[in-house]
């Protein structure tokens, strides 16, 4: 359905699922099952929340600011 390398969301009528890309082997890999279209749907939107439902890294910041002054 949407591919955002190295993530592609597939739909499937009530779920979908999230699969990665892995380089050594060329090949897609599922990586989660969403539990709704309205999770895959906020993933295919927020690519962040797409690589915590996997495992990755995500929501980095490499400066952070002070709220405080």
């Amino acid at each position: 359905m949407l591919e955002r390398f190295p993530y592609r969301f597939v739909d499937e009528g009530d779920r979908g699922y999230i699969e990665k890309y892995n380089q050594t082997t060329k090949r897609w890999f599922n990586m989660y099952e969403c539990d709704s279209k309205m999770q895959l749907m906020t993933a295919m939107a927020d690519l962040e929340y797409a690589k915590m439902l996997c495992g990755d890294p995500c929501y980095l910041k490499d400066i952070v600011v002070n709220p405080y002054k």
